[in-house]
């Protein structure tokens, strides 16, 4: 398949393809991205054939892009395989700091912070911890709004897990905002939430789920 020939232009930037990219459609989508980054630093002037510090530069940044920073929209969601707790509990289980690094959809800069993850479980059933930073850093490696990418987490665990209540929160850092524009302080963050079931509804859960993330972003500082 060309890759050039079948743009899915009708898919959002955070969101996957229908289907995961094959290792030649990969090769494919590389060599691709590679001539056309070679065309930018050509108009932006920057030798990329004889400075040794740019040489292969184009190649670099599409392997990347491909494998790494957009490596959420062309591979498989991570499996989410459940098991019984040894006693069934519907206690609040909060988990983090979880660190994740994505991309601004606006200005291709890189977004970094932490995730935590409040849980309450339907029946007795978990997922191993793990599992939780897999979500994050799956749904991270796209190019990504932030509010939408805390969205994406809750709405996968919700539809995979079906806990009783759960709650994500996304701190993060923007440098298109700490890089460019106003130039801001690194201090200058951004808090996005998303609630569900439970922890949506009931004041006294979600009041000790934000004091369990002071706890650990208190600890993580400190």
């Amino acid at each position: 398949m060309d890759v050039i020939d079948s743009l899915y232009l009708g898919t959002q930037a955070n969101q996957a393809l229908d289907a995961p990219l094959t290792q030649e459609q990969k090769k494919s989508m590389i060599d691709a991205a590679a001539q056309k980054l070679a065309e930018l630093m050509e108009i932006l002037r920057i030798d990329h054939r004889s400075d040794p510090n740019t040489q292969d530069t184009p190649q670099r940044v599409a392997r990347m892009y491909v494998n790494e920073l957009l490596a959420g929209r062309f591979t498989a969601p991570p499996r989410l395989t459940e098991f019984d707790c040894v006693e069934t509990s519907s206690d609040l289980m909060v988990t983090g700091p979880i660190e994740m690094r994505s991309t601004c959809a606006h200005h291709l800069m890189p977004i970094y912070g932490s995730a935590i993850i409040g849980v309450i479980a339907a029946d007795g059933r978990v997922i191993g911890l793990s599992k939780y930073d897999r979500v994050v850093h799956h749904f991270a490696r796209r190019f990504q709004v932030q509010e939408e990418l805390t969205r994406q987490i809750g709405d996968y665990l919700m539809e995979r897990t079906a806990p009783r209540g759960l709650a994500v929160r996304l701190r993060a850092v923007h440098m298109c905002k700490t890089h460019r524009g106003v130039l801001a302080s690194h201090e200058s963050q951004m808090i996005s939430s998303a609630y569900y079931g439970v922890l949506k509804d009931d004041p006294e859960l979600k009041a000790e789920f934000l004091e369990e993330c002071r706890a650990l972003e208190s600890r993580s500082r400190g």
